[in-house]
């Protein structure tokens, strides 16, 4: 049996993706083989499928970091054909075959059940950049944060993980002020649930190792100068998630803010974690950590034939929200 695949690999004139013919006993190893129903594009897979930069560690591979659909085989006492599951992160479009595919096989550890409530296409609505949102408060939720601290700053708003930080961090209480550079998607903003907003410009690093402390915590997903600023004007026992580098992967920082407000940077790593672990978020996203205004953040519904074409709007930051890819 042959299936559709869209492919990355690499060749002396660079990267090169396209889609081509399959078999599945030609994908990476695995006990179990999914019909892969929804996929999702997030900026990571952007940079893969462009070669922007190198995110897979062995070539070729299929693409999509996420995936969701329908046991189709199983070796695995786990699993039965007929499940309804998801895998994220797990080396999916890093070391092993991903989810842009009619077909995965994959290892059992690394699949999760879809929680009650939820199907594929809406597992893939939220996909990892809902899950490192999650992730990302539950860990602000451990070191104590709260919305009588003080405001929590989202960072590179309009994106996915912005977006759905928005969307969580105000249904549960907490001011959000949303940084973007997009003043026409304030409206979009204040729907999810942002109160105010702050430009570009306004989140330059001091030249001080302290500012004046304004904010409770922080969502970042844009790193360097901006991360920098976030340590620099966090108010004493607030806590930053670091989730993404779209501006820089460098950190020009002193340990006054750690030391002297006890300010902490927590770092969000949602490919490498346990299956319990991932288990337990997602299951939270499904129940307390539910997105409110999920119809708002998926911008766009794709069949799998456009995919191609639509990376490019991710590397020149044109994407609002989520887009969701139709594989079945």
């Amino acid at each position: 049996m042959t299936f559709k695949a869209y492919r990355i690999n690499k060749t002396e004139q660079g990267i090169e993706a396209g889609f081509t013919q399959m078999d599945i006993d030609e994908l990476t190893e695995g006990d179990v083989v999914i019909q892969v129903q929804y996929s999702c594009i997030n900026y990571k897979d952007a940079l893969a499928a462009t070669g922007t930069a190198p995110i897979l560690r062995t070539y070729p591979l299929n693409g999509g970091v996420d995936l969701a659909g329908i046991v189709h085989t199983s070796t695995h006492a786990d699993y039965k054909p007929g499940d309804v599951v998801l895998v994220n992160g797990q080396g999916l479009s890093e070391t092993v075959d991903g989810g842009y595919a009619e077909f995965a096989r994959v290892n059992a550890k690394d699949i999760i059940t879809i929680p009650d409530g939820m199907d594929a296409y809406t597992a893939m609505a939220v996909g990892t950049a809902g899950f490192t949102t999650a992730l990302a408060y539950e860990r602000m939720e451990k070191m104590g944060q709260s919305p009588d601290m003080g405001p929590i700053v989202v960072t590179g708003a309009t994106g996915g993980v912005g977006s759905f930080a928005v969307d969580l961090f105000a249904s549960k209480g907490f001011e959000v002020i949303a940084v973007t550079g997009k003043q026409d998607q304030h409206d979009y903003l204040k729907a999810l649930g942002a109160s105010s907003f702050l430009g570009r410009e306004d989140t330059a690093a001091e030249k001080t190792p302290l500012a004046k402390a304004q904010w409770g915590g922080a969502v970042d997903s844009v790193g360097g100068d901006t991360l920098t600023w976030l340590t620099q004007t966090t108010r004493p026992w607030g806590n930053i998630a670091s989730i993404g580098l779209a501006s820089s992967f460098k950190l020009n920082t002193t340990v006054m803010p750690f030391i002297l407000r006890g300010v902490s940077i927590l770092g969000i790593n949602s490919i490498e974690m346990s299956q319990q672990w991932r288990q337990q978020v997602w299951n939270r996203v499904g129940n307390d950590l539910k997105f409110n205004h999920l119809d708002k953040i998926v911008q766009k519904t794709i069949e799998f034939d456009d995919l191609p074409d639509a990376f490019d709007a991710f590397i020149k930051s044109k994407v609002t929200g989520r887009v969701v890819v139709k594989v079945a």
